[in-house]
Order: structure tokens, then sequence, then C-alpha cells
């Protein structure tokens, strides 16, 4: 018995060859008519400025209209996270506590969470301004931003620069970069700081006031200007 219609298990059946096929060619539809004083050309254009209003409008909802878009806006201060370093043994998922009794996002607040193998965000801004850059670990072109933030270091002594990827492997995060690179297993830093670009990078002041944020690559040069507002 067999299934659902294919074209390709039976055969054609044509007609005898003495005898003409009784059923003639059907015609193809004819195209629908153009308006008046209009042209194919004026058609085309018309649906392509649709089209890019379209694409305009969605895109200004979704970054709420703003320069850059998605992640901390200016004023907004860094959220507590507490993870373990890329390079480290340390296992476990992200601290995101606030305060005491927040089991489900850490046993105590993030910023107590410190030692040689984590790398705690509360402590990065204690000491200095912070450019931060949150994206997926797997992610290979994204995480070019790390050698980017390897060649510009040694230009802003006074700046911690950090570096956090993603779920994935964190053996793709390891190496000599110069600065702290920390392994978001359970993505939760990520969500918590609104990722939508890869990379996102986040440029703040000492104490974790955020200047601005970029969803997207930089060039060396827009890079290091950006950190150089920093204070």
């Amino acid at each position: 018995m067999s299934g659902p219609l294919d074209f390709g298990d039976e055969p054609r059946r044509e007609p005898p060859r003495d005898e003409p096929d009784p059923s003639p060619p059907a015609k193809p539809p004819a195209p629908p008519k153009r308006p008046a004083g209009s042209s194919r050309y004026g058609w085309f254009v018309g649906l392509a400025g649709f089209l890019l209003i379209v694409v305009v409008t969605i895109n200004s909802v979704s970054t709420g209209g703003q320069e850059g878009g998605g992640g901390l806006q200016a004023g907004e201060r860094l959220p507590p996270f507490a993870v373990p370093l890329a390079d480290s043994s340390l296992e476990g998922d992200a601290n995101i506590a606030t305060k005491p009794g927040q089991d489900q996002l850490g046993p105590r607040p993030a910023c107590e969470v410190r030692g040689p193998e984590v790398l705690n965000v509360c402590e990065e801004w204690e000491l200095g301004p912070v450019v931060l850059a949150i994206f997926p670990t797997a992610a290979g072109s994204c995480r070019s931003v790390l050698r980017q933030m390897a060649r510009l270091k040694g230009q802003f002594p006074r700046v911690r620069f950090v570096g956090v990827g993603s779920e994935g492997d964190r053996a793709d995060l390891r190496g000599d970069w110069g600065f702290p690179v920390g392994w978001d297993r359970d993505r939760q830093v990520a969500a918590r700081y609104g990722v939508i670009g890869c990379p996102q990078v986040t440029f703040a002041n000492r104490g974790g006031k955020v200047v601005e944020t970029v969803p997207r690559e930089l060039s060396d040069a827009a890079f290091a200007e950006k950190v150089r507002r920093l204070r």
C-alpha cells in the first residue's frame, strides 16, 4: 500500500501514439495588471522601500532606539558576579547573588566570593576602570576581542581589562592574555548583562558605573578612544 503521493514512484501515463492527446495543455494564468502609469521598476522600488522600513523599525524596537542598543546603559552599575577563571581548576556555575539568602543565585553575595581561582567583577571595579567583554565561548570570531584587548592593554595600565566566555569549552578561553578571563558555564552572567551582541563590551568607570555598552566589534582605534574616556 502506497503512502502519500510521491511523484517519483509512479510512471507517467502517455496517450497512444496513434491518437491525439484529448486534453489540451493548460494555459498559464495571466499576470496581474499593473496600475495605469506604473512600471515594473517602480513596483520593485516600492517593495524594496517597504522592506527597508520594516527592517529599520524592527531594529529600532529591539535596541530601544539607543545607539548600539542592548546591554547595560550609561549610569547603571555593573551587576556583581563571580565565576571560575578559565585557567583554573575551579568548577562551578556563576554566582550572581546581590545579598544573602538568594540560594538560586549563589549561597552568598557574589562580591564576597574571592580567591586566586575566581574572577570577581567587584574586585576589578574596586581597582580601577573596567573594560568587560562578554561573548559566547564557541564563537571564534568573537573571542578575537581577547587578542584585541591584549594588544591595547599596555596603553592603559590603570584600566582593568576583563573577558568572560559563556558556555562552550573553557579550554578555548585559556591563554596568556595578561588579564583575567572567566568562564560563565551556565550563561548566567551573559543573561544578567543582557548580552545581544558578539562580542558585547561594557566600559565602566572605577566603582562600576557604566559609561557605554557596545554590542559589536570595534577597530583598535575606536576601542582605544572609548577606553581613554574612562575615569
